[in-house]
């Protein structure tokens, strides 16, 4: 079946976030629409509402998934901000009205991340008190819950109130997301030192260790992410993404050589036989592909940002991961999270003595 967007009005958000479907943005990512498809129809198949959006002549076999027709695309090279305004016909677009409207409980989309965040934040809006929204990026550790990254990539230039607040909403987010009960906060730097670091980092390192809402248990550097002994990882979005790709491209590498090594001779290949059934199983948990995609803090709604080379594998985890969060209202979380502490004297901006000087 297919349908264009309608205002449901504040009216619609009485109806339980679970029943809700996930909006998918059919047409995003380089694998558009054939894997995001397939990935959306077996999530569907798990029982999970699903809701399409895109140009359905294009989508190929949908089956019984619903389709919300949208007429344009946009680009995973396109300008975020001026693709989002010109193209308001667009499959992230309307993936992002459906949210606001109260049609669907979530989004996702494996499309240009800049376009994405636009999207959700000029539809869904900010949540009340919220500087700027983040993204949170899992960091895999072995047989436990992983750690989160935040922010990984939506601010390259940031004040020491968003680290904070990122802090704040990671916290909950990783409390929400894996049960972490009491997530311990760090703060990303060139040493544990309270003085080591830049003027941001040493700034925002004042204010957590005064409190601010979290359990804050000081710095740590970049060697120490794999596995990191932090639940949450606060720094900003220029470093974030820079030290996320780092860590994927190590993590590439090392797969891709340990492979390379078991293909040498007899001898390695044999060895492979017997250590292959051990490490398969830790590779499966390193894989992007698993994790469910990023999540981006700090919007009026659900919003999972799937990785542009995004699988089948990868939208299913995507759409599982959101539909959970949404029946977890995880947006609400978060707004009481940065609620209770604006409450004990931590306004964004101006945090006595030390945010207010930026």
């Amino acid at each position: 079946m297919t349908r264009r967007t309608g205002s449901r009005g504040p009216a619609a958000r009485a109806v339980p976030l679970a029943s809700l479907p996930v909006a998918v943005d059919a047409m995003g990512g380089d694998k558009a629409p054939a894997e995001i498809v397939a990935g959306a129809r077996k999530a569907a198949e798990e029982g999970i509402p699903v809701v399409l959006v895109g140009p359905p002549g294009l989508l190929g076999d949908t089956g019984d998934l619903e389709v919300v027709e949208a007429a344009e695309v946009i680009g995973m090279d396109e300008d975020p901000a001026q693709s989002v305004r010109r193209k308001k016909d667009s499959s992230l677009v309307r993936a992002a009205e459906l949210v606001r409207d109260g049609a669907a409980s979530a989004m996702v989309s494996a499309g240009n991340t800049g376009a994405t965040m636009a999207s959700a934040l000029l539809r869904m809006g900010r949540l009340s008190g919220v500087i700027r929204p983040c993204i949170a990026t899992p960091l895999p550790r072995i047989g436990r819950a992983p750690a989160v990254l935040v922010d990984s990539g939506a601010n390259a230039e940031c004040t020491s109130a968003m680290l904070v607040q990122f802090a704040q909403m990671g916290t909950a987010y990783a409390a929400a997301r894996y049960g972490v009960d009491d997530p311990s906060v760090a703060l990303l730097s060139i040493g544990e030192e309270a003085s080591k670091g830049t003027s941001l980092v040493k700034e925002a390192h004042g204010v957590l260790a005064a409190g601010a809402g979290v359990r804050f248990v000081g710095n740590v550097e970049g060697r120490d992410l794999l596995p990191s002994a932090a639940d949450v990882v606060v720094t900003d979005g220029f470093t974030g993404n820079v030290t996320l790709k780092a860590l994927e491209g190590a993590l590439r590498f090392i797969v891709h050589t340990l492979f390379d090594v078991f293909r040498t001779d007899d001898q390695t290949t044999a060895a492979s036989e017997v250590l292959l059934p051990h490490l398969l199983p830790i590779a499966a948990q390193l894989d992007p592909e698993n994790t469910g995609g990023a999540m981006l803090l700090g919007v009026d709604g659900i919003c999972v940002i799937s990785h542009g080379s995004s699988s089948a594998t990868a939208m299913h985890n995507a759409v599982r991961v959101a539909h959970e969060l949404a029946g977890r209202d995880l947006a609400a979380l978060l707004a009481g999270a940065v609620g209770s502490a604006r409450a004990e004297g931590f306004e964004p901006g101006g945090a006595p003595g030390i945010l207010g000087s930026r």
